[in-house]
């Protein structure tokens, strides 16, 4: 019987590809996944230099400008010479297609927006929870050689989990920029700061983000295990 997804993820928290499969209960090998087991949907992103696709956050991290995905290579030997699919050969969707779907249906108003979990690569092998966006909008347009896809997510703002309450400023670490928290992990050697632990690391705001913490510049960022991330929030007042 497949395990069911955790719900227990806080933005902000870092985990491998492992751990980010556990979680997802789901072998995750490309980077759009659509309804998963019939829930949510997960995306892979990446803002890093020499990135696959072209994805944008903008609005301090509020919304994702997310390219779609290429042609499998035996369908195009050099998919970045071709438009991205819609369709397979078969005539089913790609994933494109399937978040194209949900996402006109969500701008007509015919349908929710599906939600969608945003995990951000920092480094190979390592990612970090971004939180829960909504699919909005979806179009194509030129980027000089080939027609791609665009997909809009928006924050989320009410998927805050109950444990948070204890942790009032995790649900603005989803806002950390790419590049802050790039340099912040390589800073921190990808450690807690307190203990040296490589393990449940998450980036926390030095001085809290509620009490006028900046989450634009690494000076206010650090990586913190989870036991000693639960230990400084206990004592904020």
């Amino acid at each position: 019987m497949r395990a069911a997804p955790r719900t227990d993820i806080r933005a902000g928290e870092v985990l491998t590809h492992a751990e980010m499969c556990w979680v997802e209960s789901t072998s995750l090998q490309r980077g759009m996944n659509f309804r998963l087991h019939g829930r949510h949907s997960v995306i892979l992103m990446s803002v890093r230099p020499g990135a696959p696709y072209a994805d944008e956050l903008r609005n301090a991290g509020r919304v994702l400008i997310y390219e779609g995905h290429d042609a499998a290579r035996n369908v195009a030997p050099n998919p970045k010479l071709v438009d991205q699919p819609e369709f397979l050969p078969s005539g089913k969707p790609t994933e494109n297609g399937k978040f194209r779907q949900a996402a006109l249906a969500a701008k007509a108003g015919t349908a929710a927006p599906d939600r969608v979990r945003v995990y951000e690569k920092i480094k190979d092998g390592i990612w970090v929870y971004n939180g829960v966006f909504a699919l909005v909008d979806a179009w194509q347009q030129f980027d000089g050689t080939r027609q791609v896809f665009k997909f809009e997510l928006q924050l989320l703002d009410d998927e805050t989990p109950a444990v948070s309450e204890a942790l009032p400023d995790l649900a603005h670490n989803r806002l950390i920029p790419a590049a802050v928290k790039q340099a912040v992990w390589k800073r921190d050697k990808g450690r807690c700061v307190s203990c040296g632990s490589p393990d449940n690391l998450h980036f926390d705001h030095i001085i809290p983000f509620s009490k006028g913490g900046s989450s634009l510049t690494a000076d206010n960022i650090q990586l913190l295990c989870a036991r000693h991330n639960l230990a400084k929030h206990a004592h904020i007042q």
